[in-house]
């Protein structure tokens, strides 16, 4: 089994791979910036009890703090080297006028994923705590993209920036108009991050002259893939994915952490 962890703002997601494309499990925990590296230990140990033992372990991370705490945790826990992307580690990717270093892991993981499964040229839309869009060309080259409030993010922020209106747990909306607060607030996050994503390909589409296959990943995607009117692939684990691809890779490279 190979081990891959994806530390998010909002939540630590771990998936275990066997000879499959798709992970045998996946299992989260809240990203607490509060817990310390033993803390980490115990929680993931708890949850991943009866999971089987990795013989390998690859971590992407956004939250450099936690990553700190993280990854010592991980290597103990498995007893093995953890393979961290960062900028230094041969992804395959090819970036045209975009500085690695300042590319975020998560993307990266997406477009090996996206690349490896999907006709190219892509749109892959990440619904996390941000939303981000990275294009790559028909050649499979990544050109840039975008990086937008996330869905959940964006409701707490009219929440605390609207004293009138409430908080809410985001869930299918029942109809396209609202008819009181809570349900135009679920109409407006949900319609409208489908038709932000609808929008925003059909726009690539006339960037790069030619249709592009929109994907489409992240925690709250599957709230709002079924209102999107174009055609799109939905992912849910692609990010996953996209570590154990890059896992495999540097195993086949001989990098000696794998």
């Amino acid at each position: 089994m190979i081990l891959a962890v994806d530390i998010g703002n909002s939540n630590v997601v771990l998936g275990g791979f066997d000879a499959g494309k798709e992970p045998v499990f996946v299992r989260r925990l809240p990203s607490r910036r509060d817990w310390d590296g033993i803390r980490w230990h115990r929680e993931m140990e708890n949850l991943l009890d009866g999971c089987g033992e990795p013989e390998g372990c690859i971590l992407s991370s956004v939250a450099p703090e936690l990553t700190a705490r993280i990854e010592p945790a991980l290597a103990s826990l498995t007893g093995r080297r953890v393979l961290t992307v960062c900028p230094d580690l041969d992804d395959g990717l090819v970036l045209v006028g975009y500085d690695r270093k300042g590319l975020g892991n998560d993307r990266v993981a997406d477009a090996v994923a996206a690349l490896a499964q999907y006709q190219p040229p892509l749109a892959v839309f990440d619904l996390g705590t941000a939303t981000t869009l990275s294009v790559l060309d028909g050649e499979g080259r990544f050109l840039g993209g975008m990086i937008l409030p996330g869905v959940q993010s964006s409701v707490n922020a009219l929440t605390a920036q609207a004293s009138q209106l409430p908080k809410i747990r985001l869930e299918p909306p029942r109809a396209l108009l609202g008819t009181d607060a809570v349900s135009c607030m679920l109409s407006g996050a949900v319609f409208g991050t489908a038709a932000q994503i609808d929008g925003l390909s059909a726009r690539i589409e006339e960037h790069l002259g030619r249709p592009v296959t929109a994907v489409v990943t992240g925690g709250l995607s599957r709230l709002v893939c079924p209102h999107c009117r174009r055609p799109l692939q939905y992912d849910e684990h692609l990010l996953l994915k996209g570590l154990r691809y890059l896992y495999d890779r540097a195993r086949k490279n001989g990098r000696d952490a794998v």
